[in-house]
């Protein structure tokens, strides 16, 4: 019988656990948009300036290459990858890297919209990573680098070939920022403003290296691409693109939005302060689960463990016994006890895994918040565990 767990005192500060949208930069406000520069056109020369600040901060503080093209594009980080797959693909053979649901969308996309005939989908079960030394250097791969669904990701780049044929085209929305990511190893890297740096929603960056510039100016896709895609004019490459000249019309606010995530960013330290942050979050939750009789983590090798997407899934006896509705169910409650006490908002897991939980661990997230939430877990969990064991003895 599970034991009764005292209701804990203290609560997150910050309840915001969301894997996206994600939680604000600390002691973010309202009033870090006041000069916004609304109702005022892109092309402006003062917000398209506002709009080249956004990629030379973005690429500075990632330490981009210099000789690697960053644009805003539109969609979010789905924007995107669906840019660079359309563009791009079609050239070579291509392996897509599939352990999750958007990596798995990625592959949808290719075998069944593009319908590539010489793609080759490396799978592998949620908690797993796919076999990284199969890719062949020779083919173009699609990867994310972290599984945002999943908890797991690619722990570094040693397995991509230095003489690699093939482009490298990495979703690496819920690892900039929060992760070391190894461009020499990478030809085309995306992400969106709402995760790590806990920005609004709706755009996307694309950092291109010169091996994929190069192959924008020298393929042309046997199919049609729609404007919002379009990355080359007349044979050359559209360079205002990588300038602050977005393709479609960006909202000012997120821009500034966006600019005030980059600050704090810089402002706490750069990318080391912000990798140290995510990684502090997650050695906080690893030695709560080591303590734990009812959970573990998602990702089956720690190594793979994300210091983003940090999901768990559930092990104790009675409800790894229940049917798969019953586990959604049950991990449900766990979740909604949590948002009724305003304690851990969004925290279930995402639709597509297995059942469990997925705290966000990225920069924004404060080390003491995920200490005070992890008391809550036992607790929700206990209240939880409590009403099935009886339900079952009544049964």
């Amino acid at each position: 019988m599970t034991l009764a767990v005292q209701t804990p005192h203290s609560r997150p500060f910050n309840p915001d656990f969301s894997s996206g949208p994600c939680a604000k930069r600390p002691g973010f406000t309202l009033a870090a948009l006041d000069g916004a520069l609304l109702g005022r056109s892109h092309r402006a020369k003062g917000p398209k300036a506002r709009l080249a600040e956004v990629i030379t901060r973005s690429r500075d503080l990632l330490g981009l290459p210099p000789d690697w093209r960053l644009g805003i594009v539109p969609a979010s980080d789905t924007g995107a990858v669906e840019m660079a797959l359309w563009s791009l693909l079609g050239a070579r053979p291509v392996d897509i890297l599939a352990f999750e649901s958007f990596s798995e969308a990625w592959a949808t996309d290719i075998v069944k919209q593009l319908k590539l005939a010489d793609a080759r989908v490396l799978a592998a079960p949620y908690g797993d990573l796919p076999d990284l030394p199969a890719v062949d250097p020779s083919h173009d791969v699609v990867l994310a680098w972290n599984g945002t669904t999943s908890g797991v990701r690619i722990p570094n780049g040693d397995w991509i070939s230095d003489t690699r044929e093939g482009l490298v085209i990495c979703d690496a929305t819920s690892a900039a920022f929060a992760m070391d990511l190894p461009f020499d190893k990478l030809d085309v890297v995306t992400w969106s403003w709402q995760k790590v740096l806990g920005g609004e929603a709706a755009h996307g960056m694309l950092a291109l290296s010169p091996r994929a510039v190069g192959r924008l100016l020298t393929y042309k896709p046997a199919w049609p691409l729609p404007k919002i895609f379009r990355l080359t004019s007349g044979g050359k490459l559209a360079e205002g693109v990588f300038k602050g000249e977005t393709i479609n019309t960006p909202s000012m606010l997120c821009v500034e939005d966006a600019l005030d995530g980059l600050r704090w960013a810089e402002g706490v330290g750069g990318l080391r302060a912000l990798i140290g942050r995510s990684e502090a979050n997650l050695a906080a939750v690893a030695e709560w689960v080591a303590k734990s009789d009812w959970v573990a983590f998602l990702a089956n090798d720690p190594a793979t463990r994300s210091c983003t997407s940090i999901c768990l899934k559930i092990t104790a006896s009675w409800f790894t016994a229940l049917a798969a509705d019953g586990q959604a169910a049950a991990a449900k409650d766990i979740a909604v006890i949590l948002e009724r006490e305003n304690v851990a908002y969004d925290i279930a897991s995402y639709r597509d895994a297995p059942p469990g939980l997925r705290i966000w661990g990225g920069a924004t997230i404060e080390t003491s918040d995920i200490s005070a939430l992890l008391p809550w877990l036992d607790w929700a969990y206990a209240t939880v565990a409590s009403r099935y064991e009886t339900q079952a003895a009544a049964e």
